[in-house]
Order: C-alpha cells, then sequence, then structure tokens
C-alpha cells in the first residue's frame, strides 16, 4: 500500500490517499491565489510514488519540475510556517510535448480516431453540417478510405460533394452549402496549426503511463501556453484524450493507486458552448474513467465554470480564495461554500474571501470515501524549481527522452488523398483512352472507305496501260483522252 499524499496543513496534516486518488478532483482560485503550486505539489506526490501524470503547461511556468529546486525565500518561509524540518529539493522525471512539435515532442492522432462528434466541436458547426461530416465518415469508412490527415478530410468532402447525387439514395442529401463550411472551417483549423496535430504516428497513450529507472512515474507536460491561443483545439484535444484513455484502457475498479492522473487546467474551455451532447459525453467519461484507474483533477478559476454533475463527482477539493466583486462572483462564491462538508470553527463562504496566497479550503475522502471535514490550510511547496528551465535545458530534457526521435519522423502513407487521387487519375486514363480509341475506329473506318476509292482508280490505270499496246487500245485511249481535255480528234490521232 503506498504511503498517503502529504498536499497541506491545517490543523491536521491533510492527505489524499492513493487508493482514492481515482475518485477526482478540482483546484479553483482566482488567478493568481496559488492555483499551479497546488497542481505541482499534486504531480509531485504521485509522480513519487510511481503514478504517471499528464499535465497542461498553459502559462508556460511549470517546466520548471524537470529540474530540482533551489533556496528561495518564499520555500524558506513556507516551510518554516508548516515546521517542516526535513524538506530536500527534488526533480521530476519530465516528458515534454508539444501539438506543434516545437517545446516537446509531436502530438497527433489521425482524423479517424478524432472522429465527427469531436472535429464538429473543433469546427463549431451546426446540427446539419455535423450530420455532413459524419456522413463523409461513414462513406470513407464504407469504402475503405483512411481519413488519417487533413488533406484527406478535405478531399473526402470534395469527393462526396462532387458525387452527391450517386450517395443520395443510400445515404441521403448532401448539402454543398455545408460542404463549403466544412471546407472553409478546416481551412481556419489548419491556418492554427491544426495540420501539425493530424497525422501519424499517432500518439501512442502507453507513452504517457511510463515511469524512470528510479520508479517514479513520468510527469508528461504539454507546452499549451501558444495552444491555448485556439482554446476550441486545446479543450478537444485534451477530451480526445480522455475519451481515447476511456475507451482503450481496461476496467481496474478501484486499484491500490491510480494508472494514470490527468490535470485539466482551464476547465472552463472544456464546457464553454459546449452542445448538449458533447456535454453528455464528456460528463459519462468522467463518470465512468474512474473504474480504468484514471483520475481527473479539474484546475479552474470559478467553480460555477464546471456543470454540476461533472462537479458533483470531484471529491477531492483544493479551493483557493474567491473574490466578491460581482453578483456572479457572489454566486461562485455561495457555491463554492455548498460543497464542502461544513466545520463548526469558521463559516467557509467568509473564509473564501479572506484566504491569503497559498492558503487554501481543503478537503479530501477519507478511508472510507467520506469527504473530510473541510480545513483552512496551507499547501505544502514544490520540491522541483519555481522558475521555468531554460531553452536550452528543455532541449537537453526532450532528447533524452524515452521516445526521442521516434514522433519527430513524420509518416504519410496511403489514404484517402492518395486512394482519391489514384482513382481519379485511373478515371481519367480511362476517358483518354475511350475517346483515343473512338478516334482510331472513326480514322480506320474513314480510311477504309478512301482506300476503296483508290483501289478502283490505280486499278483502272492499270488497265488502260495493258490496253495502250493493241490497236484497239490505242484507240479507246484516244477516245477517253480526248474526251478529258476536250481537243480536236484530228490532232489527236496525228499524234499517234
Amino acid at each position: 500500500m503506498s504511503e498517503p499524499l502529504l498536499i497541506a496543513k491545517g490543523t491536521d496534516e491533510l492527505v489524499i490517499l492513493p487508493h482514492m486518488a481515482n475518485r477526482h478532483g478540482l483546484i479553483a482560485g482566482a488567478t493568481g491565489t496559488g492555483k499551479t503550486v497546488s497542481l505541482r505539489v499534486m504531480a509531485e506526490r504521485f509522480s513519487a510514488i510511481g503514478v504517471p501524470v499528464f499535465m497542461a503547461d498553459v502559462k508556460g511556468d511549470i517546466s520548471g519540475m524537470a529540474k530540482a529546486g533551489s533556496e528561495n525565500p518564499k520555500i524558506t518561509e513556507r516551510t518554516q510556517a508548516l515546521g517542516i524540518q526535513d524538506f530536500a529539493f527534488q526533480s521530476c522525471p519530465v516528458t515534454f510535448w508539444d501539438l506543434f512539435g516545437q517545446a516537446g515532442h509531436p502530438v497527433r492522432t489521425t482524423i479517424s480516431d478524432m472522429g465527427p462528434l469531436l472535429l464538429s466541436r473543433m469546427l463549431n458547426l451546426n446540427d446539419t453540417q455535423e450530420g455532413v461530416l459524419s456522413m463523409a465518415f461513414k462513406i470513407a469508412d464504407d469504402n475503405g478510405l483512411l481519413l488519417l490527415d487533413l488533406k484527406d478530410l478535405r478531399s473526402m468532402l470534395q469527393y462526396v460533394g462532387d458525387n452527391a447525387s450517386d450517395f443520395k439514395t443510400q445515404y441521403g442529401n448532401v448539402s454543398t452549402a455545408s460542404i463549403g463550411a466544412i471546407q472553409r472551417g478546416l481551412l481556419e483549423l489548419e491556418t492554427q496549426g491544426g495540420a501539425h496535430f493530424f497525422g501519424e504516428p499517432a500518439l501512442d497513450l502507453d507513452d504517457l503511463m511510463q515511469t524512470d529507472s528510479s520508479g517514479r512515474g513520468m510527469v508528461n507536460i504539454l507546452a499549451a501556453d501558444k495552444l491555448i491561443t485556439s482554446p476550441k483545439l486545446y479543450a478537444t484535444f485534451l477530451l480526445w484524450m480522455l475519451s481515447e484513455l476511456f475507451e482503450r484502457m481496461p476496467e481496474v475498479g478501484d486499484p491500490e493507486k491510480p494508472k494514470l492522473v490527468f490535470f485539466f487546467d482551464e476547465a472552463h474551455l472544456l464546457f464553454e458552448d459546449a452542445p448538449d451532447v458533447l456535454l453528455s459525453k464528456i460528463e459519462q467519461v468522467v463518470r465512468l474513467i474512474r473504474s480504468k484507474g484514471v483520475g481527473v483533477y479539474f484546475c479552474s478559476q470559478n467553480p460555477l465554470d464546471i456543470p454540476d454533475k461533472v462537479l458533483g463527482q470531484l471529491s477531492h477539493r483544493v479551493q483557493h480564495a474567491l473574490r466578491a466583486f460581482t453578483p456572479r462572483d457572489q454566486k461562485a462564491v455561495k457555491a463554492a461554500a455548498t460543497t464542502f462538508r461544513t466545520n463548526p470553527d469558521f463559516d467557509v463562504e467568509t473564509v473564501i474571501t479572506q484566504l491569503a496566497v497559498g492558503e487554501a479550503l481543503v478537503s479530501f475522502l477519507d478511508e472510507k470515501g467520506t469527504p473530510g471535514i473541510v480545513q483552512r490550510a496551507l499547501i505544502y511547496p514544490p520540491q522541483s524549481q519555481l522558475t521555468p528551465i531554460t531553452d536550452e535545458e528543455r532541449k537537453a530534457v526532450i532528447a533524452q527522452s524515452l521516445v526521442a526521435g521516434h514522433y519527430e519522423k513524420i509518416v504519410d502513407r496511403d489514404s484517402a488523398f492518395e486512394m482519391l487521387k489514384a482513382r481519379a487519375e485511373q478515371q481519367n486514363q480511362a476517358a483518354a483512352q475511350a475517346h483515343e480509341q473512338a478516334q482510331q475506329a472513326a480514322e480506320t473506318k474513314q480510311e477504309s472507305s478512301g482506300s476503296g476509292r483508290m483501289g478502283f482508280a490505280e486499278s483502272f490505270g492499270k488497265s488502260i496501260v495493258r490496253a495502250a499496246g493493241s490497236q484497239i487500245g490505242r484507240s479507246l485511249i484516244r477516245g477517253v483522252m480526248g474526251s478529258i481535255f476536250g481537243g480536236g480528234g484530228s490532232r489527236k490521232r496525228s499524234l499517234w
């Protein structure tokens, strides 16, 4: 049994029990209140017991986890306040990832793996357009056309649009306007860097669940400071990862410790403007992925950003300070207060607005799975470096990674684009051959007719030459030649 994970200290030491860590959690609070430090401390603790972690570096400030920390006035102040005597700095084993392949190993998936539902979310399609996109996927599947990258999907959509009448009976009407709208969305996605994300080799999720030689869990950090400028792409990618984990991982119930812990920073982006069908999918994945041994921890500024059905499944709570400047802020404070198990020693709703940086209201599950009484607590300091590492240090970590060189080599095998192109070329060649054969047939017919007339003339000419040897022949020739030239007969006769 793994040791409890010490996260904070209030009246008591507050710990996450590893066998309860897959019950999900929430880290919330206003900007600058200490959410990122809480997230880092949790990630360090999970890594230390051999649990791999995946987290997004939205602000570009958690790459320092790859390097041991050093003396810092803030760290010293925190350790003294907590009464820590044996605090030691330590790095974490880190793998850097990047959808754009610049600040980490490239992360890719295929169009087929993403599927029409998530793509529709990414492209902000309406119901009609989503229906056309789903139809294109179905036609591709039925015809053995692989959809791997953006050019595959664009070629497939063009093919469906050009042959709409052929598909109408079996698949339904194809809206030309919808095809155009989807194509424009794909073009916009491509300009945002989406072309880097779709293709092969696709991310093998097993590569996220590695441990180092010391048995510590790998901390997978996604460089998201650039990605966050395309929020739909960011949210859809992380939702795809959760969905893939849910689909691929076997049922394990409640393991001794999680197989993977997934931190979703800026979680509100996942739920903003999401259609009902997508929200249902998110709720289903979050509810059921626990049984796969995966813990999901949402990080958000406001607990109201999380739908109630999802919020109700987040058992571990770290609530940093909230501000109550507006009616919505006041509503958020009240909502956050009501989610905790009441502590008779203080008023939760009041304390939420008074918490200092690094302080939080904390409640974790106990041995029986019951939420603990909320405590006002200080979060333990991280052992890794607080500031980001340098570009050179990042490159060194990437070069020494277990997957170094694998995802950097792009594979472009024959798929829908190449297959449809080859099919079009074959049709063009067949059409050209048919045209050429038709021309040859026409020319042969014409030549056959002309050669018949020429044969008669030549035969007639040879007969005249043979006839010239006889008196009768000479008379015949004279008569014929005279009729041709129309001259006097006596003169022509004198020539002979």
